[in-house]
């Protein structure tokens, strides 16, 4: 489907093709018309298939045909980083436009918390908040949401999962019954299914392609010691084969051990984590979106909270606990229809992990053998263990002896 099709305001749409817009994904073939329509909406669609835009697109329009625009639409995110990429879609779609946005997240100054203030009392048309931050806005009686026409929240499974439950529900007691509401989610436990039928009135339903990675993922695994973890990156990273790189680590003192090895090693990375300042985390993000920057090493943050183009590989350091968690960040490569590459390091303790994603996806992902010199530190390290388990000493097997008989 073309986008001349949704017949958009004429200076939507310039903005749209300025982007590079071209033919409409699956989500938003379907979803533009329902939202258009001004049905609520539950859509499950994964990461990469232009969901962004499929809820922007139809609500700014709406809103350029709207009589009232003050804080005339609020979008919920789980991150402050998905919150600042939605706001600069909103931007770079709105450039022919006179729609306004705001970003709104913690994190920051007071300057920066006296600003959104004064924005959201002057009237501003899209609000893109976490909650915890927009809760805080509500309870100081600074913004005001009676006139809101439409509630948009964004990875709505993240939210729950991070414990924003009751924020989202307090939220919803400040917004107007008289709305539309559109939830957006990769997954439908029955969690969200239970907060769909809290807040949503008869709900159109679109699933896209639940949990399956994009076909453009060159997925591969390595069946490898933790030990041998740091030299197969090395060797990866060395060859120069990839330009633009996203390291997913499981836990925070992770990666800032993983950054410290790659400093020695004269490889140019940085490291990603809740410990850095505000200002850092988005000097570190532009560096990366403008490839100064090569290889961003982090935790499931950044699974869901960046969006940028031509990263050509994910590298799962540690297997994700939940298997949609696997599609999320490999997911952050082969967008757009363009190609890339996966590799996940499994060891023995994650097999089962890893048996359970191919499961989710249907399929297996090719297993790939390690250099001569990295098997060869398995060997090594296989010797140097069995005289330590045993204090050095040759273990003796003895038989049972026989029990007497009477």
């Amino acid at each position: 489907m073309n986008f001349t099709d949704f017949n958009f305001n004429p200076d939507l749409y310039e903005g749209l093709m300025a982007m590079g817009y071209k033919s409409a994904t699956p989500i938003q073939e379907q979803a533009i018309p329902v939202i258009l329509d001004n049905h609520d909406l539950i859509a499950c669609a994964q990461t990469g298939t232009g969901k962004t835009a499929s809820y922007l697109l139809p609500v700014m329009d709406k809103i350029m045909r709207a009589k009232e625009r003050h804080n005339n639409t609020l979008i919920l995110a789980p991150t402050r980083e998905l919150a600042q990429q939605i706001d600069l879609q909103v931007e770079a779609l709105a450039y022919f436009t006179n729609i306004s946005s705001l970003a709104v997240y913690g994190g920051g100054d007071g300057i920066a918390y006296e600003q959104q203030k004064r924005s959201m009392r002057d009237g501003v048309d899209v609000i893109i908040a976490t909650p915890g931050r927009l809760m805080a806005h509500l309870s100081s009686g600074v913004l005001k949401l009676e006139h809101l026409q439409h509630l948009i929240l964004d990875e709505a499974d993240r939210m729950l999962d991070m414990g924003f439950y009751d924020d989202i529900i307090r939220i919803i007691s400040y917004l107007p019954a008289n709305r539309q509401t559109l939830l957006f989610s990769a997954t439908m436990a029955p969690k969200i299914r239970n907060m769909a039928a809290k807040i949503l009135q008869n709900p159109q339903q679109i699933t896209i392609s639940i949990a399956k990675p994009a076909e453009g993922i060159d997925q591969q695994a390595y069946l490898i010691h933790d030990q041998q973890k740091q030299a197969l990156l090395t060797e990866i990273f060395k060859s120069g084969q990839y330009k633009s790189s996203i390291i997913f680590v499981s836990t925070k003192d992770k990666v800032k051990a993983l950054y410290k090895t790659f400093k020695s090693l004269g490889l140019k990375a940085e490291a990603f984590h809740s410990d850095l300042e505000q200002k850092e985390r988005e000097d570190i993000l532009l560096a990366f979106k403008n490839r100064r920057l090569p290889i961003l090493i982090g935790t499931d943050v950044l699974s869901r909270g960046i969006d940028v183009e031509g990263i050509d590989l994910v590298v799962n350091y540690d297997v994700p606990g939940d298997p949609a968690d696997y599609v999320h960040r490999i997911g952050r490569t082969a967008r757009a229809e363009t190609k890339g590459t996966a590799i996940t390091l499994v060891n023995g303790r994650d097999k089962r992990k890893f048996d359970n994603i191919e499961k989710l996806i249907e399929k297996e992902v090719p297993k790939m053998p390690l250099s001569a010199a990295i098997a060869a530190m398995e060997i090594k390290h296989v010797e140097e263990k069995r005289p330590h388990q045993n204090n050095g000493k040759k273990k003796v097997w003895h038989k049972k002896k026989p029990k007497p008989t009477t």
